[in-house]
Parts: C-alpha cells; sequence; structure tokens
C-alpha cells in the first residue's frame, strides 16, 4: 500500500497528511479551499482538482471533513469516492460523522469491490501533530488489519471494535465523556474566580490529582490564558454531540450531562462563538454571571 488520496485538508488533515508524507506514503490531496493545502503541498503531497480524481487509482482513500453531510456528498455523489476509487481499494472515512452513514458506505463500498473502515480519531490538533492520534475503528478485521500501516502513521493507540460503524459508536461514547468532562472543568473554574482564587493556580494544582483530565490540563486552561483558538471548533462538538442524542434517543437512553451540555454549546453558537474552540464553554459561565 504505496498510493494514498486524502480529502479533507483542515485543523487535523493537514498534520495527518504531513505524518502520512513523513512515513513514506505518496499522497495526493484535495480540500475545497486549495490554500489550505498549502503546507502539505510544499511538503511533498499532491494537489488534485476534484475528489474524483483524488480517489482515482490509490490503494486508499482517506477522508475527514466537517458534517454527515459533507460525508455523503464525497463519497455518494457523481464525483464522489464510490463512483471513482479502484475495486480492491480501501476508503477510510475518519470523520466524526453518524454510525448509520458508516454502515451504509460500508454497504455501498461492498457491491463495487471496495473495502471500507470507520475511524474516527481523538487527540485533537496536538495528537493529530505528534502523530500520537487515538484510532477507533470499524469494519471488516481484514482491512482493518491490512490499513494498520496508514494508522500507525497518524496514531499511536489504534483499536479495532468490530463491523461497520462500531468505531463511530466508540467515538461517540467519546464525545459523551468529553461533554462531561470539559464541563465540569469550566465549572471549576468559575468558582475558583467567584471566591476570590487564582485560576491558573487552581487548576495546575487540581489537575494533577482525582479531578484530573486532558480537557482541564489542555482545553480548559486555554481558556484561563485567553486562548480561544480552534484545537476543536465548537461547531464541530455540538454536531458530535447531537450525533451522540440521536443515536441515544433511537435506543430509548437518556443522556442528561449530555443534554445539558450541548444546550450550553447552542447558546455560545448563537452568540457568534461556534468558530472558537471547545474551551469557550468558560464564556458560558462568565456571561451567566
Amino acid at each position: 500500500m504505496k498510493k494514498v488520496g486524502f480529502i479533507g485538508i483542515g485543523i487535523m488533515g493537514k498534520s495527518m497528511v504531513l505524518n502520512l508524507l513523513k512515513a513514506g506514503f505518496e499522497v495526493d490531496v484535495y480540500s475545497r479551499t486549495k490554500e489550505k493545502t498549502r503546507e502539505v503541498l510544499e511538503a511533498g503531497a499532491v494537489w488534485k482538482n476534484s475528489v474524483a480524481e483524488c480517489a482515482a487509482d490509490k490503494d486508499a482513500v482517506i477522508t475527514i471533513v466537517g458534517y454527515p453531510k459533507d460525508v455523503e456528498e464525497v463519497y455518494f455523489g457523481d464525483d464522489g469516492i464510490l463512483n471513482h476509487a479502484q475495486s480492491g481499494s480501501y476508503v477510510i472515512d475518519m470523520t466524526t460523522t453518524s454510525p448509520k452513514l458508516a454502515k451504509r458506505i460500508d454497504a455501498e463500498a461492498s457491491k463495487k469491490g471496495i473495502h471500507a473502515l470507520d475511524a474516527p480519531v481523538t487527540g485533537g490538533d496536538s495528537g493529530a501533530k505528534a502523530g500520537t492520534l487515538t484510532i477507533l475503528v470499524g469494519g471488516k478485521e481484514e482491512d482493518f488489519k491490512a490499513c494498520m500501516p496508514l494508522f500507525e502513521a497518524m496514531g499511536k493507540k489504534i483499536h479495532y471494535f468490530g463491523k461497520a460503524g462500531n468505531g463511530q459508536h466508540t467515538k461517540m461514547a467519546n464525545q459523551i465523556a468529553i461533554a462531561g468532562a470539559v464541563a465540569g472543568a469550566a465549572e471549576a473554574v468559575a468558582y475558583a474566580k467567584t471566591v476570590g482564587l487564582d485560576e491558573k493556580e487552581v487548576l495546575a494544582a487540581i489537575s494533577t490529582g482525582a479531578a484530573g483530565s486532558a480537557q482541564m490540563s489542555n482545553v480548559i486552561s486555554r481558556a484561563v490564558s485567553g486562548d480561544y483558538a480552534p484545537g476543536f471548533f465548537v461547531k464541530h462538538f455540538i454536531k458530535d454531540m447531537k450525533l451522540a442524542d440521536e443515536e441515544a434517543e433511537d435506543r430509548n437512553i437518556r443522556l442528561e450531562v449530555l443534554e445539558k451540555v450541548l444546550a450550553m454549546y447552542r447558546k455560545l453558537e448563537n452568540e457568534g462563538a461556534g468558530d472558537l474552540g471547545t474551551q469557550a464553554i468558560l464564556k458560558y459561565y462568565e456571561n451567566a454571571e
């Protein structure tokens, strides 16, 4: 496996492509905005003018785009991957999207002799840069094993969860856990500020104990320093939480913490914070004062 097409050169995709190039893969890229690909082109990636061109004649095609509608477009459109990828190739969607959509991609790919995996990631922009992403994979086990060199170029903790859609289900569980953790860390900072404590000192102290979490150390700590630049967009976290809530509703499960945090982020988005990082939840508490 040598020739790779990569579609979606955003905050995560850019670093993932750079790591594939470092590992010796030949990578063709496509993104809606060519300017976003400048760094990867300088590093040796090759620009293609469409999804179809990027998917054609590849051993594997990787996608990490924004929303389920974007996934549908790049896979099922006339210009889409499944109409142009070669039989025997592998298509790997690393977007966080609907488990139902992952199953649909798998079913349609199989009809064309194409191997499909859903492989969403966690670890944020820092993990993408360092090549230490956690990768959560669903699909056929033999396809997972065949794509391991690709996964190892981008991540360090690579987990297989069984049939198509299970990678996405596992990512839903991850996002549900993050919702509670990021809100809890923000509440702790809001409380510390209200009682007159130095928020940075409080975070430094409690983040190394039982309350510690990646959300406290790596996300809310940014907000305390006044940094709201996106490692992960508010608008994309809302998308993820909505997907998880819909899957839970389908199974008559009530996720009360998730629903509350989703409402908080929706309020922030309505106030213009959709393009900020998820640490912007701290603004919710500041605005409530």
